[in-house]
């Protein structure tokens, strides 16, 4: 769909950070994601998922970051009783410029928030931060006395027609926290991305390093 300036977008707030061109399986039970599902399924329309900061999935009462992703249904079956199974795909970047009444169920306004301009990131950032995360999955791998795939299945093809888009695909493969998650979606240029996915592998490493010395 093509946005508007801004849009008044249905809210799915999660205990995970989401980041573009990913899949996202969810199970609806609550009685106001089941309304989101209706409305959804039945214009056609997207919702939009961002992180919770503070409190839980279920029942409200939750602190909302405002950066998150558009998703958009593929898929879905309702079981009866309110409850749904659906598989969904993320997309483009976007900010909360306001949060509305939970009425039905949560909603804000949104803009998309593309890359804002910043110092470029060359093929050599890119490849580096590529290399680091295949060493990692080559220690790991040697740890466990496993045959690794090739690079490119692992990895993922690049492209190379956006930087930062191939720095959302690297951080989406691997096993990151939530918070560092978030700092790559929330990394303002794809310049600051690089660092946040830079400490993100770095993070990483140490922690296997640990787990394997023990």
């Amino acid at each position: 769909m093509e946005f508007p300036e801004s849009l008044e977008l249905p809210m799915f707030p999660l205990e995970s950070a989401m980041l573009p061109d990913e899949d996202l399986p969810l199970r609806i039970f609550e009685p106001r994601y089941g309304a989101l599902v209706r409305h959804c399924t039945g214009h056609g329309d997207p919702f939009g998922v961002v992180m919770i900061s503070r409190g839980r999935e279920v029942g409200g009462d939750d602190a909302r970051c405002d950066v998150g992703v558009v998703c958009r249904i593929t898929e879905w079956a309702e079981h009866g009783a309110g409850l749904y199974t659906l598989r969904c795909r993320t997309g483009e970047r976007i900010r909360v410029a306001q949060w509305l009444p939970d009425d039905p169920y949560p909603r804000a306004t949104v803009t998309l928030w593309p890359d804002e301009p910043g110092p470029p990131v060359t093929a050599a950032q890119v490849l580096d931060i590529e290399d680091r995360v295949m060493a990692l999955f080559e220690r790991i791998a040697e740890a466990r006395d496993a045959v690794l795939p090739d690079r490119e299945e692992l990895l993922g093809r690049d492209e190379g027609d956006d930087p930062g888009q191939r720095l959302f695909a690297l951080a989406s493969r691997l096993p990151i926290g939530t918070a560092d998650r978030y700092s790559v979606l929330a990394a303002p240029t794809a310049a600051d991305r690089v660092g946040a996915l830079s400490e993100a592998v770095d993070a990483v490493a140490a922690i296997v390093e640990f787990q394997l010395s023990e």
